[in-house]
């Protein structure tokens, strides 16, 4: 089994962690009864793990996020389904590998899913771009959608990329235009939509899938217009300033649920979905299902007009009615 990899507010329990591998290599080595103590050092674990993921900062959920063998699109995919074909290329010559989708069935509900790839290695990710799609991700994307529109499939799209690819090949080859289109058309495809933030939603390049009737989010992903890096390296010119930017650009769960940009934020195990990926898709495959419930009870019409309205309504604030400082001097 694979050794998990412990964030840096993890190393409180690396000591336990080591203990528990030690009592079970004795185990392993022995006959000596060890199970009463490998069960209260893990019940320890177990809590002291609960204790710390209760009151993860935003920059802490970045790392979560990001975790190297946190569940991908392909992993939620194979553990949602047992009937999955993968579709590939944008018919232009192009397959982008940081960009999936394919025909699966839920239940009994034939599906489209689509999603961005990240890699478990360097290798993988250096093939899958980091999950950064091109310009030929999205057109593919949107050529899935169609196909799903025609046939009157479900859209389920799993967002998790840093953003969209921004190399000069990219640029080349229409990365805004491309992003723009899905936005466009996604507005108009009659069958329901639901995307889910399962990693790290960055940007257009989460947007580019992202236009849905029902919004998701697991409560450790984070969503947002830029990386807190990015963001404070242009308001202070300092990337170190990550962790305030985290706080202030609001991209959590729990914020965004209260400002309207989501719908439904999804419980992770303890740990994280990393550290139980089957109780994670279990989660999401319930979340799924009750949504697509709710959508199936509106007409065509009725989920354009509700998916025009639900982003009409994002981004609006009250002015304040404080008096106005300049003019009270």
């Amino acid at each position: 089994m694979a050794r998990r990899a412990l964030l840096d507010f993890e190393k409180p329990l690396v000591e336990l962690e080591e203990q528990i591998e030690q009592i079970r290599q004795l185990a392993r080595d022995s006959e000596v009864d060890v199970s009463q103590q490998l069960l209260q050092l893990e019940t320890l674990a177990a809590r002291r793990r609960e204790e710390i993921f209760r009151s993860l900062s935003a920059a802490q959920k970045i790392q979560v996020a990001r975790h190297p063998q946190r569940p991908s699109t392909l992993d939620y995919i194979q553990l949602l389904t047992d009937d999955w074909i993968e579709l590939h290329g944008d018919r232009r010559g192009s397959d982008d590998k940081a960009l999936v989708g394919g025909i699966g069935r839920i239940g009994e509900r034939a599906v489209l899913m689509i999603g961005h790839q990240k890699g478990r290695d360097m290798k993988e990710n250096v093939a899958r771009n980091f999950g950064m799609a091109s310009p030929g991700g999205y057109r593919k994307a949107m050529r899935l959608m169609e196909h799903a529109d025609r046939f009157r499939l479900p859209i389920l799209s799993f967002i998790d990329t840093p953003g969209a690819y921004a190399g000069v090949l990219a640029e080349e080859q229409g990365q805004g235009e491309a992003i723009a289109v899905n936005l466009r058309e996604m507005f108009r495809l009659r069958v329901p939509i639901i995307a889910t933030v399962i990693g790290e939603g960055g940007s257009g390049g989460a947007l580019g899938i992202g236009v849905a009737d029902r919004l998701l989010m697991f409560e450790h992903s984070v969503y947002t217009v830029a990386s807190p890096e990015a963001c404070a390296s242009i308001l202070w010119r300092d990337a170190a300033k990550a962790p305030v930017a985290a706080e202030a650009l609001r991209i959590t769960g729990a914020d965004l649920l209260q400002l309207g940009v989501i719908d439904q934020v999804l419980n992770e195990p303890s740990g994280g979905n990393h550290w139980a990926p089957l109780q994670a898709a279990e989660t999401l495959k319930a979340a799924l299902l009750a949504q697509l419930a709710e959508l199936d009870r509106l007409s065509p019409e009725q989920l354009l007009d509700q998916r025009y309205a639900k982003f009409r309504r994002m981004g609006r604030f009250l002015e304040s009615s404080a008096p106005d400082p300049v003019a009270a001097a």
